[in-house]
């Protein structure tokens, strides 16, 4: 048996031929790409792409299945190289190089679910200060307020440090691909909201959204409260005022309570004391500011084997670091994905705007959702 040493001397010299060999194979990648161009010829071909696989897979006895692997890799990025000859993704790269620099945050109005003193009336507050802020009652009217142009931008929640994805947000930024400009990271500290006379010893049911709800589990569970479901933390706060029930309490924001005139029987309730809800802002207009940082898309897959694998392949190559991938279930076709995206990266990175515009001639039901800063 030889030692480590000598198997590693031969693996060496392997990799030495191998390096040479996929030199020799991205040159003529190179020329399959230029012959494309030439002649008006999609790069992806997937009949051709499958047939050299199977065939890869059947030769490699043992290892099949780890050369189908390799190859399905060096396809992606020889199909990459193609794409960059070719120029694929024109429309995208007019409509990103145009956009706007910074949003307006003046004489507009900004949409946002909920009532005064809700989560997303603060995050719209810190984001927009100088607009005029307009409740809406649910996060389909937001959409609906930006796409009417009652409002240039909405302002929602769509993840929480502890409660996870706010799924009905996701599905609806699927639907309307409308642009994401901008985002905030906003600490939540929810405080138990009752009438002026109540006590704490007193409170048998509490109300609230059902994020916040989840956020606050272990605090329900440990006092054995009855938790009601509402529209809205805020919302949570102005009925328990109304209905005047000395045994029922909001789990709601400080400044809601403050809003609706409840007593604080209560205080950081959630159950991580880091709790944290990312907001984004939408527009039908893109802007991507000078600092951004972050990209979001939208896509379906082919039915094709490991087509998600193929995919991730291309931000690996680039070294480029996913930060979320959610799927949602598609409203026209059954059993198949929609998929959201988030990425670390600027448009302004030339290796970006050329990956983007890769996946936007490969990608079914693709859309670029924006690039903004976090």
């Amino acid at each position: 048996m030889r030692n480590l040493d000598e198997i590693r001397v031969e693996i060496d010299a392997i990799d030495k031929e191998l390096i040479t060999l996929f030199n020799r194979r991205m040159d003529c990648a190179g020329e399959v790409g230029r012959y494309k161009q030439a002649n008006g010829l999609p790069v992806l071909n997937r009949e051709r792409e499958k047939e050299i696989l199977d065939r890869i897979q059947s030769e490699s006895g043992e290892y099949g299945s780890y050369a189908r692997l390799l190859y399905q890799n060096i396809m992606e990025l020889s199909r990459s190289l193609q794409h960059n000859i070719v120029r694929s993704g024109d429309p995208l790269r007019k409509e990103i190089r145009s956009a706007a620099d910074r949003l307006k945050t003046q004489d507009v109005c900004v949409a946002y679910q909920g009532i005064q003193g809700a989560n997303s009336h603060e995050a719209a507050l810190k984001l927009f200060p100088a607009a005029e802020l307009r409740h809406y009652p649910s996060f389909d009217d937001v959409f609906e307020a930006v796409d009417s142009g009652e409002a240039v931008y909405g302002v929602l929640p769509v993840e929480n440090s502890t409660a996870g994805s706010v799924s009905a947000v996701y599905d609806l930024i699927l639907k309307h691909r409308f642009f994401i400009v901008g985002a905030l990271d906003m600490k939540i500290d929810y405080c138990l909201g009752g009438l002026r006379q109540s006590e704490l010893c007193d409170i048998e049911m509490v109300r609230s959204h059902p994020q916040a709800l989840s956020q606050c589990a272990s605090y329900i569970d440990k006092n054995g409260f009855e938790a009601q479901s509402c529209a809205n933390t805020a919302v949570a706060a102005r009925d328990v005022a109304r209905e005047k029930r000395i045994n029922l309490a909001a789990i709601c924001p400080y400044k809601a309570a403050e809003e609706y005139g409840l007593k604080i029987l209560d205080n950081h309730l959630q159950d991580d004391k880091r709790n944290t809800t990312r907001f984004i802002v939408i527009s039908k207009t893109l802007c991507i500011p000078e600092n951004a940082n972050k990209i979001s898309l939208c896509f379906s897959l082919p039915h094709v084997k490991g087509s998600l694998y193929s995919l991730l392949c291309r931000f690996s190559s680039l070294g480029l670091n996913l930060t979320k991938i959610e799927s949602r279930p598609s409203e026209t076709r059954d059993f198949e994905y929609l998929f959201y995206l988030d990425f670390t990266g600027s448009v302004r990175d030339e290796s970006v705007i050329d990956l983007l515009s890769q996946l936007s001639e490969e990608m079914p039901e693709f859309s670029f959702l924006g690039n903004y800063f976090e």
